[in-house]
């Protein structure tokens, strides 16, 4: 990556730590942060695809997103590739890109670009795992949601995503977290199976 990329990337990571600086619901910055850690480390098995369009992307994917914002158009991640003079076609594949991750706005539709590909599988890996159960819980609770519908998050939606994954490395790296979910439902159903019985 060139020099001037690696300021652009440094000043997306400050860009976003402020724009997330409130949020405790699992959306935060230390989430996109590692939406674009993913997305490195599936670029660089896959060896394929612009690395500025697919770190950008990551970095900004959640900075329009229609649970936190109540922007138009990718406003936010606009205003911040447009003060940093990105070129417009890129800014548009970038958008592209931002808009081809969200899990309820695409379902049913893959993403057509190998950009597309690796930042969706890299946000829908930081859903499932340990760091997926974290967040489910974290966003249950911000918006005071009971045990039950958190749980119930797995079925209608982290359970699907191992199926789902676009790369070869996203569905090798969706195996074990996957599993590690199951074995979490596995003892959560136990657990409170017993309460009940003791109750």
């Amino acid at each position: 990556m060139k020099k001037m990329d690696k300021i652009i990337i440094e000043e997306a990571k400050d860009y976003i730590g402020d724009l997330f600086k409130n949020d405790s619901g699992g959306h935060d910055a230390d989430h996109s942060l590692r939406v674009y850690n993913n997305a490195l480390k599936i670029f660089n098995e896959e060896g394929n695809g612009d690395l500025e369009i697919i770190s950008l992307a990551a970095l900004l994917h959640d900075s329009d997103d229609h649970k936190l914002f109540e922007t138009k158009d990718n406003a936010n991640a606009r205003r911040f590739l447009n003060d940093h003079d990105i070129d417009e076609e890129k800014i548009e594949r970038i958008c592209e890109t931002i808009n081809s991750v969200s899990f309820s706005q695409n379902r049913g539709r893959r993403p057509v670009t190998i950009e597309a590909m690796i930042v969706q599988d890299a946000d829908r890996l930081d859903a499932i795992g340990a760091i997926g159960i974290a967040r489910t819980f974290a966003f249950g609770g911000e918006h005071k949601r009971p045990l039950s519908s958190s749980v119930q998050h797995f079925y209608d939606k982290l359970l699907l995503l191992k199926d789902e994954m676009n790369t070869q490395t996203g569905k090798k790296l969706a195996q074990d977290r996957h599993m590690f979910m199951e074995e979490f439902l596995r003892r959560y159903f136990n657990e409170a199976e017993l309460n009940e019985n003791n109750g």
